[in-house]
Order: C-alpha cells, then sequence, then structure tokens
C-alpha cells in the first residue's frame, strides 16, 4: 500500500489524536484521520458507531488532491 498504517496496541495515537471510547459500545470508536507529509492534519472523521466510515473513494480523493498540491508546489 502507498501509504503508512500504524499499529497503536497501547492506544498512545488514538489518545493524542482524541479517539473515543464508549463502552456501551463496545470500545473505541473508529476514527479517521489523514496527516499529510508536512505533519499537518488534513481530515478528521470520528465515528459515532462502528459503522460510521469514511468510504475508501473519499479518502482516496482527499490523497489525490494532497498530491495535486503538492505537485503543484514543486
Amino acid at each position: 500500500m502507498p501509504f503508512t498504517g500504524i499499529a497503536d496496541p497501547k492506544h498512545v495515537i488514538a489518545d493524542t489524536y482524541g479517539q473515543q471510547v464508549k463502552l456501551i459500545k463496545l470500545g473505541r470508536m473508529p476514527a479517521s484521520i489523514l496527516v499529510d507529509k508536512h505533519g499537518q492534519i488534513r481530515y478528521t472523521h470520528f465515528g459515532e458507531s462502528m459503522a460510521d466510515i469514511p468510504k475508501t473513494g473519499e479518502i482516496l480523493t482527499l490523497i489525490d488532491g494532497l498530491n495535486r498540491e503538492d505537485a503543484s508546489k514543486g
């Protein structure tokens, strides 16, 4: 895959970015955070249920947009 996924078994990153825990819904809610190569958060989505996640195409479109921005700057 052309992007990095990070295992976070101790929830350090999840806590840093504010991923919610709802025990009544069996744990951590989904969180999608897109960070650009400069370390800036460019997109966040915090789900209200386990099914509340952005569509893959939406995330890929956002990534394509960031790539176009970088290409136009350099």
